[in-house]
């Protein structure tokens, strides 16, 4: 098959962005000792040099410990890598720009498997029942609802960027200084960083809260001390261990959501546990809503809106390892349609089953209005088995929510670091977090998130659920920010390819939902800003009372945002609110597809699934 991949086209500042040079050898004849070898150029090119200046005269030089053998491995691998240039999968070329240093060695069972399991950690699996039972079922579902469908245009918007911008240097995280504005760009970056600095250690204290439904006599930072050292190594090994433990752990939680949907059934009918039929009896007794008039109940489904932004947290992941995907043209398409299942069957249907098993009122559910001292909340996971009592079962269920903590504490490690590598490469923070080894590793940029990450081992202390709560203060809101920002970046670009006339058949993907889905996405959420605003000044159930506390635990995001926005435009004299189309950069990173291969590409497509098997084409229908 001929391939799609036609050309990068550098800018007019790519120039002055990234520098190139092209390899240069002069070969030269020598003695019988060594035979042919090469001498060094004037090109900043990596060039061979003599075996006898390299060796010397007797051999190769000795070396010590410290140099031979794994160590001296181990210990190379930490210096700078060199830049080169790289084959590209999709062609025979070498393509125009590096991927600036990081390892291409994620394939595509480990993105699929992150598009299905990334996120579903704490926000799911534990903070979801505060939704519950401060709004009620109803609002859940309505809420989690609404949200997926932006969800989808956001994760179709992304897909399309990260086809045409594979290389871009921090990937979505460019988008909007590259599309809307510089200041624009910062801050919503700087605030996505931040956010998963704080996951890490948040989702360390969330595990030993998992821990509690079977222990407090052991420290919590027992658990803590094993977690870290075991994800320090993780990253500390590649991006190869990252993406074999998410698989694992994303294939565990699959598993998970799947056998609890099989269960919740099962239950509902009457099939399991002590309680009998339960049907929709939730729904009347405590009732679908919490709220008792129509203000109230409205305020429930606003105040599940930013819960389900947390909870979808990290949907977007397999956009920033686009630099370290083997063939990001064939992977990206096939994590945005296996996306589609991920909302309908892991957040929609589990939303619908857990109002059926599990009564609102519960006093061990996460910010339970009835909660008793003491006693120590739950997974609403773990609950649905645990209160009807089923044995043995909700045992493996607290398993496997920890396992999905420490997931997102992995995700956090793994997304973080490459963050303020991408600010430093962007010029928004020091240069010295650019820094990525010979391996791949960002490894200034781990060393650092390890460091904030000790804050984890705060769960021993009686402060740990405010120190947990204000960590999680910015994560829902940040996940709307960095959402809204990738769908208004994606509304801008196809606006510049229209202004600039550049044909929009040169992409190698084209979202489904076309701009218009982007559209609505950017429009929904200034609505939920709004919503957020309003519950923030007065939470469910407050009896209308305003706390300064709960307010900034729901909006912090915003005014670090806005500090971050209104700083870098006053400190750059950068007053810039929108760029405008015509100024746009396409080029920069940008790589074109040829409109007539890709057709062909699709004919040929068709034509080999005709003659394929059923197994095959069910595969190519639903992946």
């Amino acid at each position: 098959m001929v391939s799609s991949f036609h050309s990068e086209k550098p800018s007019f500042e790519s120039k002055h962005r990234i520098g190139s040079s092209t390899p240069v050898s002069e070969e030269t004849e020598l003695n019988d000792y060594k035979g042919t070898t090469t001498v060094e150029n004037f090109s900043d090119s990596p060039v061979e040099v003599s075996n006898i200046q390299t060796e010397g005269i007797d051999g190769p030089p000795k070396q010590g410990f410290f140099h031979r053998g794994t160590v001296g491995r181990i210990l190379d691998s930490y210096k700078r890598a060199t830049p080169a240039g790289k084959n590209d999968p999709e062609s025979d070329v070498m393509s125009t720009f590096s991927n600036s240093g990081l390892k291409q060695a994620l394939k595509t069972r480990h993105v699929v498997m992150m598009s299905l399991g990334t996120g579903i950690g704490t926000g799911l699996l534990i903070a979801n029942g505060k939704g519950l039972s401060n709004a009620g079922p109803a609002p859940l579902i309505i809420g989690y609802g609404l949200v997926s469908i932006t969800t989808y245009f956001m994760v179709q918007a992304a897909g399309e960027m990260a086809v045409a911008f594979p290389t871009l240097p921090g990937s979505f995280n460019s988008y909007t200084s590259l599309f809307v504005s510089r200041p624009y760009g910062f801050a919503t970056t700087w605030l996505f960083f931040v956010q998963w600095l704080t996951m890490f250690p948040m989702e360390l204290i969330a595990m030993t809260m998992v821990v509690r439904f079977w222990t407090t006599k052991v420290d919590p930072d027992v658990f803590v001390l094993i977690f870290f050292v075991f994800l320090f190594v993780v990253h500390f090994i590649g991006v190869e261990a990252y993406g074999e433990t998410e698989f694992f752990l994303n294939m565990c939680k699959v598993f998970l959501v799947i056998g609890f949907i099989i269960f919740a059934i099962v239950l509902t009918a009457g099939g399991a546990g002590d309680s009998g039929y339960l049907g929709g009896k939730y729904w009347h007794n405590p009732g679908a809503f919490v709220g008792h008039n129509a203000e109230s109940r409205f305020k429930g489904v606003c105040y599940v809106l930013v819960s389900a932004y947390f909870s979808y947290g990290g949907t977007e992941l397999f956009v920033l390892s686009v630099n370290e995907q083997e063939n990001p043209r064939r992977t990206t398409p096939t994590a945005t349609k296996t996306t589609m299942y991920r909302i309908l069957v892991v957040y929609l249907l589990t939303m619908i089953l857990l109002g059926f098993t599990v009564p609102n009122n519960h006093p061990r559910l996460m910010g339970s209005p009835y909660a008793k001292e003491g006693v120590q909340s739950v997974s609403p996971y773990v609950l649905a088995a645990y209160i009807h009592n089923v044995k043995i079962l909700p045992h493996f269920i607290n398993a496997v929510v920890m396992l999905a903590m420490v997931s997102m504490s992995n995700s956090a490690m793994y997304a973080a670091p490459r963050l303020i590598c991408s600010l430093a490469q962007q010029g928004y923070c020091p240069k010295y977090f650019d820094y990525i080894d010979r391996r791949g590793r960002p490894t200034r940029a781990l060393v650092l998130c390890f460091i904030i990450g000790t804050i984890g081992f705060a769960s021993s202390s009686e402060k740990r659920d405010t120190i947990f709560s204000w960590l999680s203060a910015i994560a829902g809101l940040s996940e709307l920010f960095t959402w809204s920002a990738i769908m208004l970046s994606h509304v801008r670009f196809r606006a510049a390819l229209r202004k600039q006339g550049k044909n929009v058949d040169e992409l190698g993907y084209k979202s489904n939902t076309g701009v218009w889905g982007s559209v609505y996405g950017v429009f929904f959420s200034i609505l939920v800003f709004m919503a957020q605003f309003w519950v923030a000044l007065s939470a469910p159930n407050s009896g209308g009372k305003c706390s300064a506390n709960d307010f900034f635990q729901s909006y912090l995001a915003m005014p670090i945002w806005l500090t971050f926005y209104f700083g870098y435009m006053f400190w750059n004299r950068d007053f810039t609110f929108l760029i405008p189309l015509d100024k746009i950069d396409l080029d920069f990173h940008r790589r074109y597809y040829d409109p007539d291969l890709l057709r062909q590409e699709d004919e040929e497509h068709q034509q080999a699934m005709k003659h394929a098997s059923f197994l095959v084409k069910l595969r190519n229908f639903f992946c």
